[in-house]
């Protein structure tokens, strides 16, 4: 089954709300990057991306519906032409309040010691910050060189997606947005709020613990 939504927002967009709400409105399950610890196999693969290797992307992402986070976000052009009935959905927020949600989960969970429960005593983050040194920035650390990167992002993105296929979701926008651009009706349940920063670290450590699934 190809994906029904190429995810292309950065992580700290609300990208794990996102994940449970997509989960929520198309009844499968939506690729992030808790998926990548979870499934050890696929380290390879984006490993093999990394280094400008073919991937079969629908074997990577067989049996899901969508994809958000990292690290599908760095690959958004690859999949959307992978899966050219998917909508590319954006998730924004003011890139200051982005940069703030970075520096105070991504940026120290990257420059510290192995995430727990990452395979291979670090392999995992190694590949992480790899790929946004080569996809993103190799200044990803830097709060000016990351927010100019971030913005150039979303720009490259509104830029090249036809608006018939982009939907552009705010942090904090809720159901309506994801609903009208995918003509289905907004649930009763409220919208998912998930993962907020002073949640970060403990929801890498639920997630990664051996035998939990994700969200």
């Amino acid at each position: 089954m190809p994906l029904q939504i190429v995810g292309a927002g950065l992580g700290r967009t609300g990208t794990h709300s996102l994940k449970v709400a997509l989960e929520e409105l198309l009844g499968g399950p939506c690729y992030h990057m808790v998926e990548v610890f979870q499934h050890p196999d696929h380290m390879a693969l984006w490993i093999d991306g990394l280094r400008g290797r073919d991937v079969d992307w629908h074997a990577l992402f067989a049996g899901y519906v969508a994809t958000v986070d990292w690290p599908g976000c760095a690959y958004w052009r690859e999949l959307a032409a992978a899966n050219p009935d998917a909508y590319v959905l954006l998730s924004v927020r003011d890139a200051d309040s982005w940069w703030a949600s970075m520096e105070s989960t991504i940026v120290p969970a990257l420059s510290g010691p192995p995430i727990p429960g990452d395979p291979d005593g670090g392999r995992g983050q190694t590949m992480i910050k790899d790929m946004f040194s080569a996809r993103f920035t190799p200044d990803w650390a830097d709060r000016n060189r990351a927010i100019a990167a971030y913005d150039a992002h979303c720009e490259a993105v509104r830029s090249e997606v036809p608006a018939a296929r982009l939907i552009e979701w705010r942090t904090g926008e809720g159901w309506e947005p994801i609903c009208a651009g995918l003509g289905l009706p907004v649930p009763a349940a409220p919208f998912p709020h998930e993962n907020s920063s002073g949640e970060f670290v403990d929801n890498i450590e639920r997630h990664m613990a051996p035998g939990t699934t994700a969200d």
